[in-house]
């Protein structure tokens, strides 16, 4: 991963932040992941993802993103909020109907008068996904955002043929 993006979180009493500095990409979505995933486990209801340094985002990203929110809808008061995305992220994140999946930019979040205190508070979060995890996330990225919205099943549906194959080829027994 190249040293102009990261992933920094930290987790408060009730909710984790996660923040996204450069571009959120299949490079460090399997991060956001991992520490949204942790995170539900261990109780957390929302998840906070910072976006106010992220210079944009791909559809991978924006895919974990639409996991992480679809997980959380599972719980009583789980959600996924979006801080400070910016007007280009929030058209990103419209357009692919995730709108529907997550609150961005909410006025009255309970984290809304905490996020300088939060901010100073986070650490860089340095896991490094695997090779071979790669195709299998990018594809799962892809899935859950055409579960978010059928519409994108039409813009992304080369994408998900093209890495299913890609997919069971790297499952299937080498002879």
């Amino acid at each position: 991963m190249s040293t102009d993006t990261s992933i920094s979180a930290c987790r408060k009493n009730d909710f984790s932040w996660i923040r996204c500095d450069g571009k959120g990409s299949f490079l460090n979505s399997p991060i956001l992941k991992q520490w949204g995933e942790k995170e539900i486990e261990n109780g957390a209801r929302c998840l906070v993802i910072d976006l106010e340094s992220c210079k944009g985002m791909d559809s991978t990203f924006m895919g974990t993103m639409a996991g992480l929110a679809m997980r959380l809808m599972k719980f009583p008061n789980g959600s996924l909020h979006v801080a400070e995305p910016g007007a280009k992220n929030k058209a990103s994140l419209e357009g692919l109907g995730l709108d529907s999946l997550m609150e961005i930019a909410p006025e009255n979040a309970v984290w809304a008068d905490e996020i300088a205190d939060t901010r100073a508070k986070l650490i860089v979060c340095e896991a490094q996904p695997k090779k071979e995890e790669q195709a299998p996330h990018v594809l799962e990225a892809h899935q859950k955002l055409c579960e978010a919205d059928e519409r994108n099943s039409e813009k992304f549906g080369t994408v998900l043929d093209f890495l299913e194959a890609e997919v069971k080829a790297k499952q299937s027994p080498k002879k």
